[in-house]
């Protein structure tokens, strides 16, 4: 099998860590840069055999490069620290990887549970993360949003396995994730722009763009059928795009008053 190497950030996961890390033994190489945790992770990973490397935020999208960069092998496998390789994906891989794989990365269905309960409407499955690929064809930009995914130019395949995302467990992890989220959003909006200037722009980004938001993931995209839990999760989404906004344009105006 050609050798893979495992690429994860990590900062106070040490909840989640284990499952991630016990997931992905087989793989030839770990790799987790941690931004500073308080917890038990480093002392985790370290006992699964990763490679630690501890390193000052730089941005998602930095910190993930810097993870990237670091690996040694001819493919990667970008994990969050809260994801599970599935068996069967871990057999699929490593099936890939025994032969000559038809394209350079692979795209692979995450499945998410969010409130204890595994999502599937309202755009949250089969939610296809590029995850899988060749060192050196595939990166994030610098400045992105949490959470985003890396892009390639190139055609790329699709693996068929659940990767298993154990996302927002409880209602309080979900709100302080989203919180934070949605304050480190702020430094990309105020470079491109998106401060709410005029009275008509805030009103759209903080009261219209949630509520259409809200109506084309829990109505059109039938977030609905995914009971209680899908209407929590997507009303609240809804508040953390509000949220995006209204604390982007308080910081412009805090910008401007100095």
């Amino acid at each position: 099998m050609q050798s893979l190497s495992v690429a994860i950030v990590a900062m106070n996961e040490a909840e989640n860590i284990a499952r991630t890390l016990a997931s992905i033994a087989w793989a030839d190489e770990i790799i987790l840069v941690d931004s500073g945790s308080t917890d038990r992770t480093v002392e985790i990973a370290e006992s699964f055999g990763a490679k630690v490397y501890r390193e000052s935020w730089k941005g998602y999208g930095g910190q993930v490069n810097s993870a990237l960069d670091k690996c040694s092998g001819p493919w990667i496998l970008n994990l969050d620290a809260d994801e599970e390789v599935a068996p069967e994906l871990a057999a699929e891989i490593q099936s890939l990887l025994a032969g000559n794989p038809s394209f350079n990365g692979y795209t692979v269905p995450r499945l998410n549970n969010i409130f204890g309960r595994w999502m599937r409407h309202g755009g949250l499955y089969p939610d296809r993360k590029l995850r899988l690929f060749r060192k050196g064809t595939a990166r994030l930009a610098e400045n992105t949003e949490p959470h985003a995914t890396p892009k390639t130019a190139e055609k790329t395949g699709k693996l068929k396995n659940h990767m298993l995302h154990s996302q927002y467990l409880t209602l309080e992890i979900y709100i302080q994730h989203m919180s934070s989220y949605s304050t480190s959003t702020i430094p990309l909006y105020l470079r491109s722009g998106k401060t709410s200037a005029s009275l008509p722009a805030f009103v759209a980004n903080t009261v219209l763009n949630p509520l259409f938001t809200f109506f084309y993931n829990y109505i059109l995209r039938g977030g609905f059928l995914d009971g209680r839990e899908g209407l929590l999760f997507h009303l609240y989404h809804s508040v953390y795009v509000s949220w995006k906004y209204a604390k982007a344009w308080k910081a412009s105006q805090s910008l401007a008053s100095r």
